[in-house]
């Protein structure tokens, strides 16, 4: 998939999408599973299009989160920017995993940026140590297959 086939007015479509499912309101035990959307997003277009979504496109969208649930500034930036690296730094050899094997490697990377808040949690005083702050890694990561079957199937039919 070449990233010059797909428009920035897509991916800026999909975050917002992702920003207003980061803050909508969800029963309690369904909003402790709540995948992060916003950074299966980041990983799927720093996939399909690196030159559209690059290291600032992380970090902003890492910020964005930080605004919107008031956390201290940068903390989810900075984990959505070690991911985006990770991601990049791989992205050809993980763009011919098949399905499986990608969403091992999604569910890793969800896995390490938990861990990073986790412990940038636990450095600004506020840790969290319930075993339920690892099912967003998990519900992202059965997320991602549909993620990637829907967003392939739309850029498919948008070229």
């Amino acid at each position: 998939m070449s990233d010059g086939r797909i428009s920035r007015l897509r991916v800026t479509f999909t975050v917002i999408l992702a920003i207003i499912f980061a803050v909508l309101p969800l029963p309690e035990p369904i909003n402790a599973a709540r995948p992060d959307l916003l950074l299966l997003l980041v990983i799927y277009w720093s996939l399909s299009a690196p030159r559209i979504s690059g290291l600032l496109f992380a970090w902003f969208c890492g910020l964005a989160i930080d605004v919107l649930k008031g956390i201290i500034l940068g903390q989810h930036a900075l984990a959505f920017l070690v991911v985006a690296y990770l991601t990049h730094k791989f992205q050809l050899r993980i763009r011919i995993f098949p399905l499986s094997q990608q969403t091992l490697t999604v569910f890793a990377f969800l896995a390490l940026y938990q861990f990073i808040v986790f412990w940038l949690d636990g450095i600004i005083g506020q840790p969290v140590t319930t075993w339920m702050r690892w099912l967003p890694v998990i519900s992202g990561a059965i997320l991602w297959p549909i993620l990637v079957a829907t967003l392939d199937t739309w850029n498919r039919r948008n070229r």
